[in-house]
């Protein structure tokens, strides 16, 4: 299982990010991570794939553990070759470089190794073996997102941690997307999914977490986070008719009292 136990994050010495943050990602689970922007969420990822510290940002308290071992002190290559792999927000590809070219990149085992996984992610991602050969900054967002999570996967990882897969997506595409991640996961790769879009996030997920500065405010299998009144407000969204409404609409979030 991958872990983290009341973690602790600060910036440059000075800013407190998350404060004792626990979450547990079963293996081949899905687990949803859900948050406003600047609740901690991305700052959660860096910590378990050790990218804090070009950030500036350290563990200062707690621990993230895989299968009981601590391993929030490797280095991000030791942790990709432990089976942990990142797909950050914006999708990071090299635009500059084919198709194949970017997945090649993504694997880090011997060359027919390369050869036997890259075959693997182009028959999941039809329209990646389409466009091999095309520069990958020409490719639209949502191959472009299919794309980082295929390089992801050229490392085979045990643990597949996104964040904000379908942002900026056209509804049809955050759907393809949808089924991709619910097809690695039934390959067996667990995945910590970071979303704003609840209503994907949760439709797929076994259990979700809610983060509110820094903190989890909300932990629960995510059929009773789905059906939960201020979650379906919150971050399923309402329209409010007055003023006087929206403060009451405000106050209503009881996680934060």
């Amino acid at each position: 299982m991958l872990q983290v136990q009341n973690l602790e994050v600060v910036y440059d010495d000075v800013m407190l990010v998350l404060r004792g943050v626990s979450v547990a990602v079963p293996p081949g689970g899905i687990v949803a991570l859900l948050g406003a922007n600047g609740a901690g969420k991305t700052t959660l990822l860096r910590a378990i794939t050790g990218l804090l510290d070009v950030h500036d940002g350290e563990v200062t308290k707690g621990s993230v553990t895989l299968d009981g071992e601590p391993v929030h002190h490797l280095r991000p290559a030791a942790l990709v070759r432990r089976g942990i792999c990142q797909v950050m927000e914006g999708r990071r590809i090299f635009a500059e470089l084919t198709v194949e070219e970017n997945l090649r990149i993504g694997g880090h085992t011997s060359p027919r190794t390369i050869k036997a996984r890259m075959e693997d992610v182009l028959t999941l991602f039809p329209v990646l073996a389409e466009r091999r050969r095309r520069t990958a900054g020409y490719l639209s967002g949502g191959e472009q997102q299919m794309l980082a999570m295929g390089r992801a996967l050229m490392a085979e990882p045990r643990y597949l941690l996104l964040d904000e897969p379908s942002l900026g997506l056209a509804p049809r595409l955050v759907e393809q997307v949808r089924g991709l991640i619910v097809e690695i996961n039934k390959r067996g790769t667990g995945v910590l999914l970071v979303e704003q879009n609840a209503t994907m996030a949760l439709s797929i997920a076994a259990h979700g977490y809610v983060l509110e500065t820094g903190k989890v405010v909300l932990d629960k299998p995510a059929d009773q986070l789905l059906a939960d009144e201020d979650i379906r407000e919150f971050y399923l969204g309402l329209t409010r008719e007055s003023f006087r409404d929206v403060k009451h609409y405000k106050r209503r979030k009881r996680w934060l009292s």
